[in-house]
């Protein structure tokens, strides 16, 4: 008898995993806005699915501090206090600050001319006022900078605490000048990258992450 090759087997995400992707995306698109109740009665039916792996999706953004269950009252989508942003925003300020300081000291042309590539869509973005495009691409960026760092527990940490600061990053990126603001941001930590200087990484990227936070407050202030 012939030996053959086993086929390789397509594993798809259980059900609850593609509910809870599905109300994250739309979460962070602010389709469901901050502090809004969620109706599981009519998504179960847009969804065509049962309440049950619906509940489980939800326990799942729960979780990741993305929806609030409230006893009796059902779920609501998070709303960041100003204090919750004071207190996430450092602490994403010194995880990124050393996933930067990593990938100075391991950088390669390779690597570098992969950042530039993907700065170029953030100047193109900017240049259009693009905010929404321009995020994506800044999300591409501090993705591509955590694989240079090689980190995987720092990539965790970062990935769990960015799913709570995208409920409010893209609103920043609207106030008047921090499109610009942003990409000057940007250049700076490039340049450090550039030339493999990891102080110098860090202390951009660091400044990147608290000027965002200060935008916001000045986009409370002016609301």
């Amino acid at each position: 008898m012939n030996a053959r090759t086993p086929s390789k087997i397509l594993v798809l995400p259980a059900l609850y995993e593609q509910v809870a992707e599905r109300l994250r995306t739309r979460i962070f698109a602010h389709e469901l806005q901050p502090g809004a109740w969620i109706d599981e009665q009519a998504l179960a039916v847009e969804y065509g699915i049962s309440r049950t792996p619906l509940r489980e999706a939800l326990k799942v953004l729960a979780a990741e501090g993305l929806v609030v269950l409230k006893p009796r009252r059902g779920c609501y989508v998070t709303e960041l206090s100003e204090q919750d942003i004071d207190e996430v925003f450092p602490v994403m300020a010194v995880l990124e600050g050393k996933v930067a300081e990593l990938a100075a000291h391991r950088i390669t042309s390779a690597d570098y001319a992969r950042l530039a590539a993907i700065h170029d869509d953030l100047e193109k973005h900017a240049a259009a006022s693009n905010a929404d495009r321009f995020f994506e691409a800044n999300q591409r960026f501090h993705d591509a900078l955590q694989d240079i760092a090689g980190n995987r527990y720092l990539a965790q940490l970062i990935n769990d605490a960015r799913k709570v600061i995208k409920l409010t990053r893209r609103d920043s990126l609207r106030l008047e000048g921090r499109l610009k603001q942003s990409l000057a941001e940007h250049r700076d930590i490039l340049d450090a990258l550039r030339d493999k200087d990891p102080a110098r990484a860090q202390r951009s990227m660091h400044d990147h992450l608290m000027s965002g936070r200060n935008a916001l407050a000045r986009l409370a202030k002016a609301n």
